[in-house]
């Protein structure tokens, strides 16, 4: 039986790749994903997967399918960019939670204007109850914290810019 966590887990995985279309089946279970490359389709929202997340488990008999439409690529305006100046960019490299520091009490591992080493950790990315540290893998200064302390992070996504030494 699958899980909603892991359901989300392929909705984004799926939306991420250039995978138009994805069919899980196991045990009888049965998991069917598919973008829509047209004007029809249906989008997923969270109404579906707060619809979803009602069932703790997907049953055997339960057959999930979800149709998403493809936003069109937004045109990016140049007066809405940041100027900030920097030479690499920290990337989550999983799905999962992201925390700035290693208890809630504590302060956080980094903040704007910190100096960075190959080794130093800059967050914790919480995916699955297993909590990995990041790396900054480049030495310099944080320039930009580019997401939030208990945020949703996706694979890619920009965590913090570094103006390297």
């Amino acid at each position: 039986m699958l899980k909603v966590q892991e359901i989300r887990e392929i909705i984004k995985l799926v939306d991420q790749s250039s995978i138009n279309e994805f069919n899980y089946e196991s045990n009888g279970t049965s998991v069917s994903l598919k973008k829509a490359n047209g004007d029809s389709g249906e989008q997923v929202t969270n109404k579906t997967i707060d619809r979803i997340e009602q069932q703790p488990e997907i049953s055997k008999e339960e057959t999930v399918k979800v149709t998403e439409e493809k936003q069109p690529d937004k045109v990016a305006d140049p007066q809405q960019e940041s100027n900030v100046d920097y030479d690499y960019e920290i990337v989550s490299p999983m799905v999962g939670t992201l925390y700035i520091a290693p208890t809630p009490e504590s302060d956080a591992y980094v903040s704007k204007g910190s100096k960075v080493e190959n080794d130093t950790v800059v967050c914790i990315v919480e995916a699955m109850k297993l909590f990995n540290e990041i790396e900054a893998e480049v030495s310099g200064e944080i320039v930009e914290i580019m997401a939030e302390d208990g945020e949703l992070v996706e694979y890619g996504q920009s965590l913090f810019r570094v103006k390297k030494h």
